[in-house]
């Protein structure tokens, strides 16, 4: 499971949602959330719609996605063998 850092601490997080719940009110935030749920998936569907297409181009021009296929297997290789070594290290401390 990969999670990214927050350089914040959870009093902060709880300050920024105490001001947002004095903004905007208990019963708008809900909709907001809806709103931001929404607009992410419309930006993943937009950026797999994307990829695909790039693909069926490069299909199309008789590039050999194929071996796109292998390079990306081999980075997320190196990248679990990464994780293995910091988690071990990460475990350390």
């Amino acid at each position: 499971m990969h999670t990214l850092p927050l350089f914040i601490s959870g009093a902060e997080i709880g300050f920024i949602l105490f001001i947002l719940v004095m903004v905007f009110g208990a019963d708008k935030i809900p909709d907001i959330a809806k709103g931001l749920g929404k607009g992410m998936k419309a930006v993943r569907n937009a950026s797999n719609d994307i990829k695909s297409e790039i693909q069926r181009s490069a299909e199309k021009q008789g590039i050999d996605t194929d071996f796109t296929k292998d390079v990306r297997g081999e980075i997320d290789k190196v990248k679990e063998d990464i994780d293995d070594i910091t988690g071990s290290v990460r475990r350390k401390f």
